[in-house]
């Protein structure tokens, strides 16, 4: 029987990668189904080289959790692959989650190596929740990274996500919409994403619209009258200077301001929009609609809205579709999913390290907390610095910070203030974790995002931001390194 996922109460708790489930059952026989294990999630790479990224998707990985059950189906289902043991299904028929985790708030922004999830508990719930922890995680932070750098380059010109039609999938476009809005945008075109989070439904008319009249004019008249509070009309589907701006323009005088009304806008969504938008600007300024927004869409990115900017265009608000909502010039974030220790039956932690020729694989081992330092003058972020989980910064003492890679590179910070950065959402598998309106993480994510100085927000170079690691837990790390170089 097939599931229909597209149900929000569907039970997502076998969307995992089937090797999940084949290690599970390996510990469950070889004695490891209540040994504690810690594991992280982290990431190594900015997408499109930025500065930094921004993190999502957690109200989502929330929600997984606390749905975590499997059906008589899902049983009858692994019975049939006939490998897995008759003792282990039962355990699956009576799993319940019982792990402790801590993430990263969302909206906050998230640099390469540091922790942004953590998940503590026994070997085989740990493992098998590997799949939806990147899933959740990687995709709305991916797209929220995409957003925010499209929305900087707008200079504080509203953006629209409408990128629906083009998302990888009914979820991409969903929860795309969501992300997007947390990176910045305005509002959406997913209707849905509205009536579940809350992300306004914007929208004006398609190309369509116009063609099915005779005429253009007749087009916006009838638009005009069944939407005059909101009338934005699109320009471009003949002719933009020659009939679509002047017919907008005919129509304002006729219908909108006979009955006190203001037109809303135009849209450009073809053509040389710089040169279309000066032109109209100026036709719809002698008209006397100074007021009247221009709205651009077809196609836009970053680079695109930057240049346009740049050479004068006169837009005032953006639409962005594919490029946003896939992140179509980089479309994966990297984050995976680390064992970084085991905890004795005595309490005791047994750090786990994975090394590799490739120096950027190699993970960070313990039970780790992030703290990220803050100038006390200009409220402006230092550094992140990762320590073991227990250890404290004292902020009223001078701490010295130091490249974990190339040690001698230090620096003495005075007059910083020190924030943890994780917070534990599940402990014992209880739900901790106390949603956020979906404003209210945006703007969070908007005031975090201008604690970072220029440099690290810039597209071109950005400066590489310092995430450096304890004094205690670098100590550890290079003792791991030096048993284990074989």
């Amino acid at each position: 029987m097939s599931k229909n996922f597209y149900d929000k109460d569907s039970n997502l708790t076998m969307l995992t990668d089937f090797y999940e489930i084949t290690m599970a059952n390996g510990y469950f026989a070889n004695g490891f189904r209540d040994t504690i294990c810690y594991f992280d999630m982290f990431f190594r790479k900015v997408p499109d080289n930025g500065g930094f990224a921004i993190m999502a998707g957690v109200e989502q990985l929330v929600e997984y959790l606390k749905n975590l059950s499997f059906s008589e189906e899902d049983i009858d289902f692994l019975r049939s692959k006939n490998i897995f043991s008759e003792d282990f299904l039962a355990y699956l028929r009576d799993f319940k989650f019982s792990c402790d985790v801590w993430a990263v708030s969302e909206g906050t922004p998230i640099f390469p190596g540091e922790p942004v999830v953590t998940v503590r508990g026994p070997a085989i719930q740990a493992q098998f929740i590997e799949t939806m922890v990147l899933l959740c995680i990687n995709h709305q932070s991916l797209i929220a990274t995409k957003a925010n750098r499209i929305v900087r380059a707008a200079q504080g010109r509203g953006v629209m996500e409408f990128g629906s039609r083009r998302a990888q999938g009914f979820d991409g476009a969903v929860y795309g919409a969501r992300a997007a809005y947390i990176g910045g945008c305005v509002g959406t075109a997913c209707t849905i994403s509205d009536q579940m989070f809350g992300v306004p439904a914007l929208g004006t008319m398609a190309h369509s619209w116009v063609q099915l009249f005779d005429t253009e004019y007749e087009a916006f008249k009838a638009y005009a009258e069944a939407y005059p509070t909101n009338c934005v009309l699109l320009v471009d589907t003949y002719n933009v200077l020659k009939s679509g701006v002047p017919n907008a323009i005919k129509v304002f005088n006729e219908v909108l301001v006979p009955q006190g009304f203001r037109p809303a806008g135009i849209r450009i969504d073809s053509g040389d929009i710089t040169y279309l938008s000066r032109k109209a600007r100026k036709m719809l300024d002698d008209a006397g609609f100074e007021d009247c927004q221009i709205c651009a869409s077809n196609s836009l990115d970053e680079y695109i809205i930057r240049d346009m900017l740049m050479q004068g265009a006169k837009v005032d608000s953006f639409g962005v579709g594919e490029r946003m909502i896939t992140s179509s010039s980089e479309p994966v974030f990297g984050g995976v999913y680390k064992l970084v220790a085991v905890e004795k039956k005595d309490g005791t932690l047994v750090p786990k390290i994975k090394i590799s020729e490739n120096v950027a694989k190699i993970t960070t081992p313990c039970f780790k907390s992030v703290w990220r330092l803050f100038d006390r003058e200009t409220d402006k972020a230092i550094a992140d610095v990762i320590t073991l989980h227990g250890e404290e910064i004292d902020d009223e003492k001078p701490y010295t910070i130091f490249d974990p890679n190339h040690t001698w590179k230090r620096k003495t910070v005075e007059n910083f203030h020190a924030v943890p950065l994780m917070n534990q959402i599940f402990k014992n598998g209880e739900c901790l974790y106390t949603p956020r309106a979906l404003k209210a993480v945006k703007a969070y994510c908007m005031a975090q995002v201008d604690t970072l100085w220029e440099e690290v927000t810039r597209f071109e170079n950005p400066h590489t931001y310092y995430v450096d690691l304890s004094q205690k837990l670098w100590e550890e790390k290079n003792r791991l390194l030096s048993e284990k170089n074989y």
